[in-house]
């Protein structure tokens, strides 16, 4: 299966990084910021400095863009939000934006664009959207957004957990068998509720309903130096997205600056049961062919994000639609 770029596929996530450096752009990785898309809906993950600029390059554009969620407030993980919104404004792309993030993220974020444009000289009006607590952030019919807190440099630093509703699928054979007419009645009983029929038989939902599939799950994790509790949060998702910043060689000086070494991702993958992880956030001292290859050791269902990489999560497996080639999970 394969999405060209700006179609949508329902029933799954697209996922798509734009920036996928440490820190500081490289030459060949921008700074941290990724784009998750069920149906019609978009959500951008931190915009780091150059993110516009990534999005023109992706093909995404800004079409849908306006619900932002903020892993946490460092700067190379906020400062292209100014240059976004200054866009959005000139080019009337939107009339709102929606930003999530804990309190330090949108007090940096709300500072930074009274410096940029004045009280009265916003683009377009934004709605900070506080986030204090784990919990549901976004609900749409068929999907949802939790957030989680996760442990960095100080508080307010918040992992993303994207979930589609599971679904019993309707059986339709079984509902003509039964008579059941088309229109209504049959989403009547899709909706839970038995239906009377002309000759007075009642159908109850079971009859014409299947077993439950579970809805895809998508976790994304951006900057984090403990892994701790976090392994029940993420248990038995499609993916996991999460950093790796260090190599083990560099352990002590993950934990010094707050981050994971591609092996504690890859140990939190395998103690979560997850069917597939993404590692991002790659330091530059390191190539992606070293990030893998300590990571596949101990998680053999493994791929080192590039900028501009395309993932499909769905509740059976993960494809890479762009990069290294199209891989299943």
């Amino acid at each position: 299966m394969f999405s060209l770029i700006g179609e949508e596929i329902n029933g799954v996530f697209e996922l798509i990084f734009l920036g996928t450096s440490a820190s500081a752009p490289s030459l060949s990785r921008g700074l941290s910021s990724a784009i998750v898309i069920h149906n019609e809906y978009r959500f951008m993950v931190d915009c780091g400095e150059g993110t516009q600029r990534q999005l023109l390059r992706s093909g995404l554009g800004f079409k849908r863009l306006n619900r932002i969620l903020l892993t946490h407030g460092h700067l190379d993980h906020i400062l292209g939000l100014a240059g976004l919104l200054s866009t959005f404004g000139r080019w009337d792309m939107a009339s709102t934006l929606d930003i999530y993030g804990g309190r330090r993220a949108l007090d940096r974020v709300a500072r930074l664009f009274d410096a940029l444009f004045g009280r009265d000289g916003m683009p377009l009006e934004v709605s900070y959207r506080e986030i204090n607590k784990a919990g549901l952030i976004f609900q749409a019919e068929d999907f949802g957004v939790t957030a989680f807190p996760v442990r960095h440099r100080g508080a307010g630093c918040y992992g993303f957990l994207f979930e589609e509703k599971g679904r019993r699928p309707f059986l339709a054979e079984r509902a003509a068998e039964l008579g059941v007419p088309f229109g209504p009645e049959r989403r009547l009983l899709v909706s839970g509720q038995s239906l009377t029929l002309n000759d007075g038989r009642v159908v109850q939902p079971d009859d014409v309903l299947g077993d439950f599939i579970p809805g895809a799950r998508l976790a994304f994790i951006g900057d984090v130096g403990r892994t701790q509790g976090l392994a029940e949060i993420v248990a038995g998702v499609d993916a996991l997205v999460i950093e790796a910043t260090y190599l083990q060689s560099e352990a002590e000086m993950a934990k010094r600056f707050g981050h994971l070494t591609a092996m504690q991702g890859a140990e939190l993958a395998r103690r979560a049961g997850v069917r597939y992880l993404i590692l991002n956030h790659i330091s530059r001292r390191y190539t992606g062919w070293q990030v893998a290859q300590e990571a596949e050791g101990t998680f053999p269902a493994v791929s080192v994000a590039n900028d501009f990489d395309r993932f499909q999560i769905t509740n059976t497996g993960v494809t890479q639609l762009t990069g290294k080639g199209e891989s299943e999970g």
